[in-house]
């Protein structure tokens, strides 16, 4: 999907992704003392404001204009204030090591078009800082329920942190989420890969 499908999806009347924070983004991060933090990919916002809510000095980017107008009237009405940026991540460089956290959440690419965006994040960590990614695994196709369904747009753990050299790999495996449908929850795959550079 290119940033007009992007636009046209978050154009509707309701919030596509809702306005709490991913579940993982909070077991991950809350609680770090906060710093300097950019979320890739932010769509709505709604990671990105959660951080910003705890303290964060928080970069949002993503290349719907849509989702980002969306985002800011959000952190408006939460009372914070992220720095949003209209990019598309496939040629965007953010500040090499200007961050203490780097987010990448649902971010699905083909992996020639994602590894050298994973190198780009990888190079904006600071000194000590951490790098969270978090997508749709390869075997949520067979085994879980939402998300892509081209093979070629989902992940795994070994492939993320593959991309991520220089860093400390401290976590990288999959996750499960419930999500619910009309019969009842059914159960999501995710990658989530958490990686530090060496002070």
């Amino acid at each position: 999907m290119d940033s007009q499908d992007w636009d046209n999806r978050y154009a509707g009347p309701d919030l596509v992704w809702g306005a709490g924070p991913n579940r993982f983004v909070v077991e991950q991060i809350g609680g770090r003392p906060p710093g300097r933090a950019i979320d890739l990919a932010t769509g709505e916002g709604r990671n990105a404001i959660w951080l910003a809510s705890q303290g964060w000095q928080v970069t949002g980017v993503d290349f719907s204009a849509v989702g980002l107008a969306r985002a800011e009237k959000l952190a408006t009405d939460r009372g914070v204030t992220v720095d949003w940026v209209t990019a598309d991540l496939r040629e965007y460089q953010p500040p090499p090591g200007g961050f203490d956290l780097v987010l990448l959440a649902y971010l699905q690419l083909p992996e020639p078009v994602l590894k050298p965006v994973l190198g780009r994040a990888a190079a904006a960590l600071a000194p000590g800082g951490t790098l969270l990614f978090i997508g749709h695994d390869v075997d949520n196709l067979t085994r879980g329920v939402g998300g892509p369904q081209d093979p070629d747009m989902l992940h795994s753990a070994e492939q993320v942190a593959a991309a991520l050299g220089g860093l400390e790999i401290t976590t990288a495996g999959q996750r499960t989420r419930p999500v619910p449908g009309p019969d009842g929850d059914r159960t999501a795959i995710d990658t989530l890969v958490l990686a530090t550079r060496p002070a």
